[in-house]
């Protein structure tokens, strides 16, 4: 009962924009409790609301475990590996994720992005087309994007 209680008002806090909050509530549970993947899930959203990127690296690759056909989880451990300079480990993250990550845009973007960063530049540009292909919104986003800066669209 008091993990629901806690997980609501953490909830709360990071609806409110109060991720500090919502962490400290969240720490207020132990053991088994704190491994729960609700827990883990507000405890991710938190963390990248921070941007404290290793910490949710390590909190996403916990869901990946959990839940190893989740594609979200791996999207978000790999992007957090980005963020925290690990662009390489993301890449690979990424890439060894479930199969069904493979069929959305958002993956072949972000793989661009990896790719791009690492030197990578026709593999890079081959996801950001099939990115494209798939979702029409990304060249724009690629447009702006500090990962592809220099890239031709």
């Amino acid at each position: 009962m008091v993990t629901k209680q806690v997980i609501r008002a953490a909830s709360g806090w990071l609806e409110l924009g109060m991720p500090d909050d919502a962490l400290e509530e969240l720490n207020g549970l132990s053991g088994e409790d704190r491994q729960g993947r609700k827990v883990l899930e507000l405890e991710l959203a938190a963390q990248m609301a921070k941007g404290s990127w290793a910490g949710a690296s390590s909190t996403a690759r916990q869901l990946c475990g959990q839940a190893a056909d989740e594609p979200d989880f791996f999207l978000s451990a790999a992007y957090c590996l980005h963020e925290a300079g690990e662009t390489e480990e993301a890449r690979q993250l990424l890439s060894g994720g479930p199969e069904v990550l493979r069929e959305f845009p958002v993956y072949h973007y972000n793989m661009a992005c990896y790719l791009w960063t690492l030197g990578e530049g026709d593999s890079a540009k081959e996801h950001l087309d099939k990115a494209i292909a798939m979702d029409e919104g990304f060249l724009d986003a690629a447009k702006t994007d500090r990962d592809l800066v220099g890239m031709e669209f």
